[in-house]
């Protein structure tokens, strides 16, 4: 009669394995958020540019827009080739106007960063130096009619901050 009583051991070790597991799981995740949330993870709406730029691009990007959206909207580099953007910082004469030329380290920095996101180019294509040239720009606003010529303030008529350089945020017409 004894030996109805008592319990085997063995009975909960897969009852203490489940919840051993389970407690596992639970502290590997609270773990994995904690570490997403310092690194500042942040979901597409709340990222105004077109890319997201890791942090050794970042100091690039931020020269970029220092220099070039003082006169005029920076462009997103994925919208002009790899060899249009390196014509562009190797050559003061800017589109009629004379510019001081940049100087390293920040023409250096800014370079890796239009480089990374930039678009390769067709060794049969012409280098496009206008954005309505640009088979990217092209790509990006299918079924759009550009006004001609296409002018880079002109984006402020479908893409509001585009001054902010946010593209994603559209003109209530396009959302």
């Amino acid at each position: 009669m004894s030996n109805l009583v008592k319990r085997k051991p063995r009975d909960r070790q897969p009852l203490g394995l489940l919840l051993v597991v389970l407690a596992w799981s639970l502290a590997m995740g609270w773990l994995l958020a904690l570490a997403s949330n310092a690194q500042g993870v942040t979901t597409v709406g709340e990222i105004g540019t077109v890319d997201v730029v890791p942090a050794q691009y970042k100091l690039g990007q931020e020269l970029y827009l220092e220099n070039c959206a003082t006169c005029h909207i920076a462009l997103p580099p994925a919208v002009l080739p790899t060899q249009t953007w390196q014509n562009l910082l190797q050559d003061s004469q800017h589109y009629g106007v004379q510019l001081k030329p940049l100087i390293n380290p920040p023409r250096i920095l800014i370079w890796k960063y239009l480089q990374t996101f930039s678009r390769s180019q067709r060794q049969d294509e012409e280098t496009p130096y206008r954005v309505n040239n640009s088979r990217y720009f092209k790509a990006l606003h299918p079924g759009v009619k550009l006004q001609r010529p296409t002018q880079i303030n002109s984006c402020v008529s479908c893409h509001p901050s585009a001054n902010d350089f946010n593209f994603r945020r559209l003109s209530q017409e396009w959302e």
